[in-house]
């Protein structure tokens, strides 16, 4: 018989035992299964897969020539590739009265350096690895939103002529310039962070001299090659695109809503990389 328990009654162990199994269940028949949004959120602080992640890097090539041409077209200066921009500041210093261009390419070039700044502080500050999946998604949402921003204001800002483009320095001139080159950097530091150093793609002067130097430019397997050759090959292809595109009715505006829809596709491939194995 099985004993009291100290108030004349018999405890009923199957009662309790079915009792606490019940009391174990999840309310109103939730499940035990990690939720959607804690996925996410593990998701999202994972650092992305290095490999193959050079394809995202080398595709931002498109979108820097497609900037950087529908900037020389439009404003004469470049928002990207600062080498240029720092030719054209030292020769606006030396004759400061012959043309506006340096003002504009010094705009440019100072923004970029602000913006390698921001950028580099963004994934170094915020998160103990650069690689986490958050940071390189929020950072290229923002380049994405620095170009719409610029986009928007040639698009809805005051109308200029396109002679009047090349000489202007109003604030409908300087603001896009300003806009775009701080963004441009955030690209360069995403390819610091991934470790392919190589893969700026605001620089190609160093990419040439590595790609023609290297003793193994023939071999049949040299995947640093192959990445030397697709990186000005690609930026070609879009300086062509925005410089056609610049000319036609699309004009600047275009060419700049057509990059931030891409640097969107390029936070969305962020998103669902594969993430590093742990």
């Amino acid at each position: 018989m099985p004993p009291s328990n100290g108030y004349g009654a018999v405890p009923n162990s199957s009662r309790q035992n079915t009792i606490g199994d019940e009391e174990q269940q999840p309310l109103l028949g939730g499940s035990t299964q990690p939720s959607k949004v804690s996925q996410w959120r593990k998701r999202m602080v994972t650092d992305v897969r290095r490999d193959w992640a050079d394809l995202i890097l080398l595709a931002c090539y498109v979108i820097t020539g497609l900037l950087d041409s529908a900037s020389i077209s439009t404003w004469g200066s470049f928002v990207s590739m600062q080498t240029g921009n720092t030719v054209y500041f030292g020769l606006g210093l030396a004759a400061p009265h012959e043309s506006t261009r340096w003002i504009k390419s010094g705009t440019s070039l100072g923004c970029f350096c602000i913006g390698s700044v921001f950028f580099s502080s963004l994934h170094r500050l915020f998160s103990p690895s650069p690689k986490r999946r958050w940071i390189l998604c929020v950072s290229f949402i923002l380049q994405t939103l620095f170009i719409a921003g610029a986009a928007a204001i040639l698009t809805f800002g005051p109308q200029t002529s396109a002679e009047d483009k090349k000489e202007s320095i109003d604030w409908p001139v300087l603001v896009p310039i300003a806009l775009v080159a701080f963004q441009s950097c955030g690209q360069a530091v995403a390819s610091r962070a991934l470790k392919y150093n190589a893969l700026t793609s605001v620089v190609l002067t160093s990419i040439y001299c590595d790609l023609f130097s290297d003793a193994e430019l023939l071999a049949p397997i040299n995947p640093e090659r192959n990445r030397r050759v697709g990186a000005p090959v690609l930026l070609l292809i879009g300086a062509v695109l925005g410089g056609v595109l610049a000319r036609s009715v699309v004009g600047a505006a275009g060419v700049l809503w057509i990059a931030a829809a891409m640097k969107l596709v390029v936070v969305i491939f962020w998103f669902v990389w594969p993430a590093e194995k742990e």
